[in-house]
């Protein structure tokens, strides 16, 4: 007689979401490295990075297109949920249930017919979009032999960012939620292997692809740097996986410097005589969203992170002037910072450079090239 096999569905544990307001809570895997499309429009061309040992590949299919970085809210979503459930020492489980209302209402959308086929739009493409990575993938060593791992080569993770998802409905037939299992990989980034950080209520409402990446990796890597921290253009380039030409990325980061969107922090622009670099400092009303949760600490968290610390922009490239350029941060988070070979500055226009600070040292610069 044929066994048939058990359903993933049928092994795991329903777990229903909390219908409260929680803190956002972000993985920081999704948060450094390039997971998303940027862009509203559909992407099939795979996103490839390489940085170290870690490789990933993104892949999507015709029908569906890549899921992007506003699909990832749902995944936010979910993470916040799992910790705030492990928190409060509930069982959690890679199989949820929650509402339309709920998860809508949690990541800032609307919640009528239209935003409701929105949804299960993004989640067509989180199940069918793949990811092949290294990341968190240790090599193997079976004799416990010390080897460099670097020299080794990594075992490779493949997923969904949703494994299955399905329209629930009651005795009735009447509509009653949906239920989806997010993948292995993202559940144990979220409980066991790495911080998880909050973040700004306000990120939702950004609308802009390339803000809503900066801000993710501005708030990864600057958590516990008060001096601020910067990143050369040509890195940011590559961990983004834009398919526009560096040159229009370039551009774009220009203008975010100028529109300074990312809620908790400000944002400046500084040249040295090789290369173009993306500095960042935390605002001081932004203590909220400095808070660091360590996957599985009890500490509790509140909720939200309001106020936002959105601010006009002052008129020119930086909000202020700085009488010499940041420091490089190199004692921490090595792989985030900028790229030490190669060209990668873009010859600003005149009205751009930013004006030395009168009386400063010689050799200093206010983010002018030296």
């Amino acid at each position: 007689m044929a066994q048939f096999r058990t359903s993933e569905r049928g092994q795991l544990e329903l777990f229903r979401a909390s219908p409260s307001d929680l803190a956002p809570r972000d993985a920081q895997d999704l948060m450094a490295y390039p997971f998303f499309s940027l862009a509203k429009s559909p992407r099939t061309t795979p996103i490839d990075f390489t940085s170290g040992a870690v490789t990933i590949r993104v892949e999507a299919v015709p029908e569906h297109g890549m899921a992007t970085i506003w699909d990832a809210d749902i995944l936010i979503w979910a993470a916040s949920q799992i910790v705030e459930a492990r928190d409060k020492g509930l069982r959690t489980s890679r199989l949820m249930a929650a509402t339309p209302y709920q998860i809508l209402a949690f990541i800032g959308r609307g919640t009528g017919a239209r935003d409701y086929q929105r949804l299960k739009a993004a989640l067509d493409r989180l199940q069918s979009t793949t990811v092949a990575t290294t990341l968190r993938q240790p090599p193997r060593n079976p004799r416990g032999r010390t080897v460099d791992k670097d020299a080794v080569a990594r075992r490779m993770h493949r997923f969904s960012w949703i494994n299955e998802w399905t329209e629930r409905s009651d005795a009735r037939g009447n509509p009653d939620g949906i239920e989806l299992i997010v993948p292995d990989w993202f559940y144990r980034a979220v409980l066991d292997d790495a911080l998880v950080l909050t973040i700004d209520r306000a990120y939702f409402r950004l609308t802009g692809g390339l803000d809503r990446w900066l801000y993710r990796i501005v708030r990864k890597h600057g958590g516990k740097q008060a001096g601020g921290w910067r990143f050369d253009f040509r890195h940011l380039y590559l961990k983004s996986g834009s398919l526009s030409p560096f040159k229009r990325f370039a551009f774009e980061l220009r203008a975010i410097v100028k529109r300074q969107p990312l809620p908790g922090y400000r944002l400046f622009l500084e040249l040295d005589a090789r290369r173009t670099l993306l500095a960042f400092e935390p605002v001081p009303c932004g203590q909220a969203v400095e808070t660091v949760v360590l996957s599985g600490t009890r500490t509790h968290v509140p909720s939200g992170t309001a106020p936002s610390c959105y601010r006009e922009p002052e008129p020119g490239l930086s909000p202020r002037e700085q009488t010499r350029n940041r420091s490089l941060n190199l004692e921490s988070n090595k792989e985030s910072n900028f790229l030490r070979s190669g060209h990668s500055v873009e010859k600003p226009s005149q009205s751009e450079v930013p004006r030395p600070v009168a009386g400063a040292l010689r050799g200093r610069t206010s983010g002018g090239a030296s």
